[in-house]
């Protein structure tokens, strides 16, 4: 072999080798496929961890046992027409009183303030008036005329009885009394209605229910006008409901139909319908119902707001789809129920409509029967939210 063929072999054999040497290194260089290794079985007392993919909660039996989740399935039948309304919580109409002065005058004497009790009959206040001075004269003069009247009377009754007088100076002596009685029980009434107080120039301001002062805008010395509020007073204890309901709803309620009162801190309150007007108000387009409290209902006070739900015995709302309230989940901007599916759970995207009782219409997107979670599903709605965020 010649020099030239020495030098032609060595190189073959040398591209040789650094071939088989870069096949290798790539080789070495490529990621390495995981080993599949199979999970140990899981402990029978332990359960499942869920696995999620989308919303879809993949849970076994042992799982839904442990979480105390519930499969019921989606009812079919009428609702209870529960009717929401806004309503303020007032004083009834015989447990609040406005006080006012029944004559012009200058208040010189105040016995009460705001939060005192009062009983029905107590002065709140003195407005001393002119006017007060005018009937008290008018009061007296009226009983010194009944007096010389009766005077008269028996008089002409004892000289009639002689034979001294005749008969017809008793029957004008009579008339006489009559009309003088009549003139006495007209100003012993004015006095009655401007309630004047015992000193013969001042106007009492009594109260006519029991209660606590809610309101005394009058000051000492200060002079008012007849009518002008001094005082209000109300009892807590008696206490109505105002709603206002759509006028199509207002025909479905009755009298005794139960209503759940909500206040603005949650707490539930039981009452009963009381009476509806019947009417539509022209300003507010609402019809108005009373309501009564009949649990609870010393929590309450006058003025303030709370959500009526009336359960209307009426009528009922249309047939459809019921599921419990519990079963209803929100994620995102979804309304969901989570359908049971041989692997889990999934999250089925429905339209709510009414909610009475603890139920809940379902108006579009489920159908009777289908098999959901009910209670505790507020579990699988977190597995979801949870992986949504990871």
């Amino acid at each position: 072999m010649t020099s030239k063929n020495r030098l032609y072999t060595g190189a073959a054999l040398g591209l040789v080798a650094a071939a088989t040497l870069g096949f290798g290194a790539a080789r070495l260089t490529q990621p390495s496929t995981p080993t599949t290794v199979e999970a140990p079985a899981t402990n029978a007392a332990t359960p499942r961890k869920p696995a999620l993919s989308s919303q879809v909660v993949a849970i076994d039996e042992r799982g839904i046992t442990a979480s105390q989740i519930e499969v019921a399935p989606a009812g079919a039948g009428a609702l209870d027409a529960a009717i929401p309304a806004s309503a303020n919580v007032e004083s009834t109409p015989d447990a609040e009183a406005v006080l006012t002065a029944r004559a012009p005058g200058t208040v010189t004497r105040i016995f009460k303030r705001i939060g005192d009790p009062v009983r029905q009959g107590d002065t709140l206040a003195l407005v001393e008036s002119r006017d007060a001075s005018q009937i008290a004269a008018d009061r007296s003069a009226a009983a010194a005329r009944v007096t010389l009247a009766n005077r008269q009377t028996a008089r002409e009754r004892s000289l009639v009885s002689q034979g001294v007088s005749a008969r017809a100076d008793l029957e004008t002596a009579q008339a006489s009394l009559a009309v003088a009685q009549a003139d006495a029980r007209r100003a012993s009434a004015a006095a009655g209605a401007v309630r004047l107080s015992s000193d013969g120039r001042s106007i009492a301001v009594v109260s006519p229910v029991s209660g606590r002062v809610t309101a005394a805008p009058a000051n000492l010395g200060q002079y008012v006008a007849a009518e002008t509020e001094l005082f209000r007073v109300a009892d807590p204890r008696r206490l109505q409901i105002t709603a206002s309901l759509p006028p199509a709803d207002a025909p479905r309620v009755r009298a005794g139909d139960r209503v759940e009162l909500t206040t603005s801190d949650g707490r539930k309150i039981e009452g009963r319908v009381r009476s509806a007007t019947g009417v539509v108000d022209p300003e507010s387009r609402a019809a108005t119902v009373i309501v009564t409290p009949t649990a609870g209902g010393t929590t309450l006070v006058p003025g303030q707001l709370v959500q009526a739900r009336i359960f209307a015995s009426g009528g009922v709302a249309k047939t459809g789809v019921t599921v419990p309230q519990d079963a209803v989940q929100t994620i995102g901007a979804q309304t969901v129920v989570f359908v049971r599916t041989n692997v889990g759970f999934r999250a089925q995207p429905v339209q709510a409509g009414e909610r009475s009782g603890g139920m809940v219409a379902i108006t579009s997107g489920l159908t009777a029967g289908t098999r959901i979670a009910t209670t505790n599903a507020f579990l699988l709605k977190a597995e979801v939210e949870k992986e949504s965020a990871e």
